[in-house]
């Protein structure tokens, strides 16, 4: 009997309990209902973000991808230019290089066989006339001096002959003067 009637005690209890916190109750379970509709509220937006998520994340990928092409695109166009100005002084050296081959080139065709010899050639050919008309000058000047030479010996003669001739005539001369004075 104790505890039947403790159970009637527990269970006045219980009612009571609930006449005074029914309000309670019921405020609370309209409040867990209301949180967890709250909460469904929420789980879907969280799947709606984690469906953002996603797609942005893939979107994020392939802008890091892009990304990743700039920088191994701004990387190499770095490499073509810096090639290119190397280029550009390699073409540089090559242009004074064949500047200077042009001019040995230049040099060497001043020096061209075929012109050389063709050169050699009217060259003796102006050598060997004028060598003739040298022996033919030599020749006359020689006959010339050898003309020149009689010439001279014969005018010395004739002054010789002159100057005999004139002294018996001059002391003829003289002698009458002499004889007159």
């Amino acid at each position: 009997m104790l505890t039947a009637k403790n159970l009637e005690r527990v269970m006045e209890l219980e009612d009571k309990l609930r006449s005074e916190y029914q309000s309670q109750l019921d405020a609370k379970t309209t409040e867990i209902e209301r949180c967890n509709k709250k909460l469904e509220d929420q789980l879907a937006t969280i799947e709606k973000q984690v469906q953002q998520i996603a797609t942005l994340s893939t979107e994020a990928t392939a802008n890091k991808r892009i990304e990743q092409l700039n920088r191994e695109l701004n990387h190499r166009s770095d490499k073509l230019e810096d090639e290119v100005a190397t280029q550009k002084q390699r073409i540089k050296a090559l242009q004074k290089d064949l500047a200077e081959e042009r001019a040995k080139v230049k040099s060497l065709q001043q020096y061209d066989a075929a012109a050389l010899k063709k050169n050699l050639d009217a060259s003796k050919k102006k050598l060997a006339e004028r060598a003739a008309a040298n022996d033919l000058l030599q020749k006359s000047a020689n006959k010339y001096r050898a003309e020149n030479a009689e010439l001279q010996l014969k005018i010395t003669e004739l002054e010789a002959r002159l100057a005999t001739l004139e002294t018996p005539e001059e002391t003829a001369e003289e002698v009458p003067e002499t004889a007159a004075a």
